[in-house]
């Protein structure tokens, strides 16, 4: 916290550290590149798939999100011996956290005392709810009790605190001064990081989503089934890292950084892996006891952390231009067969489903269809809630400037304010129908007529989302749970259909992948059905078609399926450049 003193761990635990991050990578990448020929697939499959079927009304907004940035003082626990000391914190718009020593040094441009990219922390404002969480962090052994004094300054009463605890990264500890400061805080920092959360799965790249695939893979081999909260990162927290470890900026490659979000992702897991030997190595070494001690253990946790991400970091930055050149080959190599590997894929499926249908429908059946009632319930009343706050954070803002035209005498002036404030839509339309023709009143008048049709749009595309955000919930839940039920039973029968696979030569396909598609497919069907009760609409699969769930255009396989279906029709007046509305945004960002 602040001034840092020098790393906890010495030069053979480094390099033991570099060793163990060196073997973990050479398990990794292999499956990445398997994963990456897996995407290419799949993404070619999706370009044969009309677009229409998406749907949406709202226009792409190129604008990347942001939260609207916060700043003010506070009093931060820091320094060693720690103490409380003010400061001047700034919540920047890509959801990193500064603090100056005051506002001053802020405003003048100086450099803060310290940053962190708000890259998978959690926000507590309860003084004993963070004590109890130091306490089960590091928790006594017996004969572990020392003489030292416990660090006070943990324990003393705190009014308004704000802290934010990482599982491999130093604690920050805040204060506000009332309780209004501490709520503004709290949603201010947790919408950082929730922005941060989120960056690698909103990517459309086939590297994004291999890298993901790869990761869940990878932590199934070793047994753990379920989606964790990923995550990421940015270039801020890599340069901080090879400061902490003393690695030269360009010490590690020549090729372009890799995407931070995945540096991170793979840290974490890495640090997953490690953390049972760090406990049992040297988490029994630590000096002081209770709190005090914890304290200690979060601060080793940063510096390993530290070491494992400029290791991980030097691995994705020697492995980037292979990447590149393989992402290349693979598109030459599997489009003009991507019709051979579809009707190849759909026919194993065919094959596997029939194989495991038994196991996998009495697991649905027992275990699954009595849950899906209730999940699909709060899913959707959830996401009924966010949606109806976002509109009403839209209608606000519309109103504001339609408020601010009636009494400005400028409409340059209210162009210039729409391309800071409005969102996509509202300011695409906007913008065609304002001219300096217009006084303040007629355009006025043309931005009430804007607002209308931008809130037809909002609504139309509010109900297909939130199908769809449930659906791939739902999909996140139970595809983990049901795969690690079949595991025993139904895993040891891809071996009979792996020889067809193999004979096909194309890293495209593997058996693993399609067992997974067969058992989501099956579970996909289930969650329709249940969809389709709860909204009581009989065209819930046509507007769920454009979701990414059902990724391959098995045409052999699927032809009951879509027979069942129907097709869907094509919407009139769908832009040509659409996206759905991204899942619960921060407050800022649209207005941001």
């Amino acid at each position: 916290m602040g001034g840092r003193p020098s790393s906890p761990l010495d030069k053979r635990q480094q390099q033991h550290l570099r060793g163990q991050v060196d073997a973990l990578m050479k398990n990794f990448l292999p499956q990445y590149r398997v994963q990456l020929a897996a995407s290419v697939l799949r993404q070619i499959s999706r370009e044969l798939v009309p677009q229409e079927l998406a749907g949406c009304q709202l226009l792409h907004s190129k604008k990347l999100p942001r939260v609207r940035e916060h700043r003010g003082p506070l009093i931060q626990l820091q320094g060693h011996p720690l103490q409380w000391q003010p400061v001047f914190c700034v919540l920047r718009g890509d959801g990193r956290l500064e603090w100056f020593s005051r506002r001053e040094e802020y405003e003048n441009g100086g450099r803060p005392l310290g940053s962190a990219a708000l890259t998978g922390y959690t926000v507590l404002t309860s003084q004993h709810e963070y004590l109890h969480l130091l306490d089960t962090l590091c928790p006594d052994s017996p004969g572990d009790h020392t003489e030292e004094e416990p660090e006070p300054l943990l324990e003393m009463p705190v009014n308004f605190p704000l802290f934010l605890q990482h599982p491999f990264r130093r604690h920050l500890c805040f204060s506000a001064a009332t309780g209004e400061m501490q709520r503004a805080w709290r949603l201010a920092l947790q919408g950082g990081i929730r922005l941060r959360g989120t960056v690698l799965q909103r990517s459309q790249a086939p590297a994004a989503h291999a890298f993901l695939d790869t990761i869940r893979l990878y932590r199934q081999h070793k047994g753990h089934f379920g989606h964790d909260d990923m995550t990421l990162g940015s270039d801020a927290e890599v340069s901080a890292a090879q400061a902490r470890t003393g690695t030269p900026r360009n010490s590690l490659g020549p090729h372009r950084s890799p995407r931070s979000p995945l540096l991170q992702v793979l840290t974490a897991v890495l640090m997953r892996e490690l953390l049972p030997a760090l406990q049992a190595q040297i988490q029994t070494g630590l000096r002081g006891a209770g709190r005090a001690r914890a304290w200690a253990w979060t601060e080793l946790l940063d510096a390993v952390h530290a070491a494992v991400l400029a290791g991980a970091s030097a691995g994705l930055r020697a492995f980037q231009l292979e990447k590149d050149e393989l992402l290349a080959a693979l598109d030459r190599t599997i489009r003009p067969d991507v019709d051979h590997l579809l009707r190849l894929r759909g026919r194993v499926s065919a094959k596997l489903l029939a194989e495991v249908q038994g196991p996998l429908e009495s697991c649905l059946s027992r275990k699954v269809d009595a849950q899906l009632p209730r999940l699909t319930q709060t899913l959707l009343s959830t996401v009924e809630a966010a949606l109806a706050a976002v509109q009403t954070l839209l209608v606000q803002g519309m109103d504001r400037l339609s408020r601010h035209l009636r009494g400005s005498p400028s409409s340059t002036r209210l162009r210039k304010e729409l391309m800071a404030d409005a969102v996509a839509t509202f300011l695409q339309l906007a913008d065609q129908c304002l001219t300096t023709a217009l006084d303040c009143i007629q355009a006025a008048q043309q931005l009430e007529k804007v607002r209308g049709r931008v809130l037809k749009k909002f609504q139309s595309d509010s109900s297909s989302f939130q199908r769809k955000f449930v659906r791939r919930w739902q999909i996140c839940i139970f595809l983990p749970f049901v795969l690690s039920q079949l595991e025993p039973s139904c895993k040891a029968e891809l071996s009979e259909f792996e020889g067809e696979v193999l004979a096909v030569g194309s890293p495209a396909l593997t058996i693993e992948g399609i067992y997974e598609d067969v058992i989501q497919g099956a579970l996909l069907q289930r969650i329709d059905r249940e969809l389709k009760k709860a909204l009581g609409a009989s065209d819930v699969s046509c507007a769920l078609d454009g979701c990414s769930e059902v990724p391959w255009k098995q045409a052999e396989a699927d032809e009951e399926t879509e027979a069942q279906r129907g097709t869907c029709p094509k919407q009139p007046g769908t832009c040509t450049e659409v996206q759905p509305l991204y899942p619960l945004l921060p407050p800022g960002t649209f207005w941001s």
